[in-house]
């Protein structure tokens, strides 16, 4: 007869939702081995996480120094650092998670929890500089922030472009959205959103002018200079590569934008995988939405130990 302490649950990756997958496994005493990168992580710009209670402001690096701690003091988990270079299905139903220099670890599940990597468009002079201070994704993570300031949102729709140019006066009273001059709509779009008082100007950004990361113009193709001080721009994003290498070994199903598909308790397709937070999820990206997704996971994960302990 099996029992849960035959069940070992590999994570990988330590943001939010990996953290918190391992914390309450850890709490249902089940036996984890938590594995994270020792590269600095996607959210290394930000200087505050926001919106999660308890947490508002603090540096995601104090947060996962802090969550290391307390895990470190749950006999059943394990901490390593290690680059991960594969995830394969063994012969008997387990999963063999392959590290650096050749080593590996092997659980019954496992966590995908890596966050995805956010494409910085290339031609943009001065975007990394500002990313993650006046160069931002969405207004809820560092909308308050940079409040009153003048605003600019780059969009690829013309809707949204029009939605934009109105929707962050919570935050900014003159706002406006940019969008590429070949965009299908928008002198609709733009008579629209000066209708509301706002505007959509027709351009492609070529430069961002900046002090030390603080967003002051922003420079189109064409040479106009826009002066503003915030810019929202949500950049495409792909998979980590440990993720692109499993979609295709394990034959893992996508949505149409490349993002796993999970159900209800975050399994993907293939069973005893599970996948939590951004890697799974394009528009409820934050904080709180992912260690919600890592804590739904654990939940499912030590569903599934139970019923197998009183079955097996």
């Amino acid at each position: 007869m099996s029992s849960i302490n035959d069940h070992a649950t590999v994570v990988v990756g330590a943001g939010p939702a990996g953290l918190t997958a391992a914390l309450v496994l850890a709490r249902y005493r089940h036996r984890v081995v938590l594995v994270d990168s020792p590269r600095a992580p996607r959210n290394d710009a930000s200087q505050g996480v926001h919106g999660h209670i308890g947490l508002d402001g603090a540096p995601p690096a104090e947060i996962r120094a802090r969550a290391w701690r307390e895990l470190s003091r749950y006999a059943t988990v394990q901490l390593k650092e290690a680059e991960v270079d594969g995830v394969r299905a063994t012969d008997d139903g387990r999963f063999r998670v392959g590290l650096d220099g050749g080593d590996a670890v092997e659980g019954t599940t496992v966590v995908l929890a890596t966050g995805v990597v956010d494409v910085h468009p290339a031609q943009v002079e001065g975007f990394a500089e500002c990313w993650g201070r006046t160069v931002i994704h969405c207004p809820f993570c560092l909308g308050e922030e940079n409040a009153g300031r003048r605003w600019a949102a780059v969009s690829d729709s013309a809707d949204l472009a029009a939605l934009s140019a109105v929707a962050f006066r919570p935050w900014s009273e003159d706002a406006i959205a940019v969008c590429d001059p070949s965009t299908p709509g928008l002198d609709e779009a733009r008579a629209a959103a000066r209708s509301r008082g706002g505007d959509v100007v027709a351009g492609t950004v070529r430069k961002l002018h900046h002090r030390q990361g603080s967003l002051y113009a922003v420079e189109l193709a064409d040479g106009r200079v826009l002066e503003r001080e915030t810019l929202v721009w949500t950049p495409p994003q792909r998979q980590q590569p440990l993720v692109a290498r499993a979609i295709d070994e394990l034959k893992l199903t996508v949505d149409d934008g490349g993002f796993l598909a999970v159900d209800e308790a975050r399994c993907t397709n293939v069973p005893g995988l599970y996948a939590a937070g951004d890697l799974s999820a394009r528009w409820k990206q934050s904080f709180t939405a992912a260690a919600a997704a890592g804590a739904t996971a654990a939940d499912a994960i030590h569903a599934a130990a139970v019923l197998g302990a009183v079955h097996g």
